[in-house]
């Protein structure tokens, strides 16, 4: 079984790629108070595990940047929710009692989740940053490395770094719907919530636009 992560440096730089995306190693370095050589052993090391990976891109001028990220080792040492009983648990559904019933599971969940969301979150008559900000909290306790910000046209983002049950969600496309729609249900009825980027889709992270009603 692969070990967990803890605090060393490498294990910093796991995790910076894995919630800010491919990086240079100079980037690293800054964040980390390293000097880039340093950094670069680091990720040569990371690379003989397979555990990271790169990419040289060419800039306007000068020589190509190289850019380091996770491999899919590298994501499998964050925490996936007991990946084994969550498929497990779905596909007897499936198999024993049909599709609808895995469906109402799902709506189930759903109801339970948004009904626990409700009792955390501001009022529904707070600012919607304060309630996107709120929301990326819970997420990020529920292991989703969850964070937001702010676009620059207004919108606001939810940003999800990892997935504790994409393999479920591999499995059965109707958890992540049932997420979309919880996201709508606890922000407000007339909040437009769009998915923009999606890991099951073979995105790096699961990302949310979220409009006020005011803006189109």
């Amino acid at each position: 079984m692969m070990k967990p992560l803890g605090s060393t440096s490498q294990d910093k730089i796991l995790y910076l790629l894995k919630t800010k995306g491919p990086r240079t190693a100079t980037w690293l370095a800054k964040r980390l108070k390293l000097t880039p050589m340093a950094v670069r052993q680091h990720l040569d090391a990371l690379l003989a595990e397979e555990l990271v990976e790169f990419e040289d891109r060419r800039g306007k001028v000068g020589r190509p940047a190289r850019h380091w990220r996770l491999a899919d080792a590298g994501n499998l040492r964050f925490p996936d929710s007991h990946a084994d009983l969550a498929l497990g648990i779905i596909q007897a559904l499936r198999e024993t009692m049909g599709p609808k019933v895995l469906d109402r599971v799902i709506a189930e969940r759903q109801k339970s989740q948004a009904a626990s969301y409700r009792k955390q979150l501001p009022s529904i008559k707070s600012p919607l940053d304060q309630r996107v900000a709120a929301l990326a909290a819970i997420r990020k306790e529920e292991g989703y490395m969850a964070e937001w910000s702010r676009t620059r046209d207004g919108a606001l983002l939810l940003i999800e770094n990892h997935c504790p049950i994409c393999s479920a969600a591999e499995a059965c496309q109707g958890l992540c719907n049932s997420e979309l729609d919880l996201f709508k249900s606890v922000l407000g009825k007339d909040v437009k919530i769009e998915r923009v980027e999606h890991i099951v889709s073979g995105d790096r992270r699961c990302v949310y636009r979220v409009e006020p009603p005011s803006q189109k």
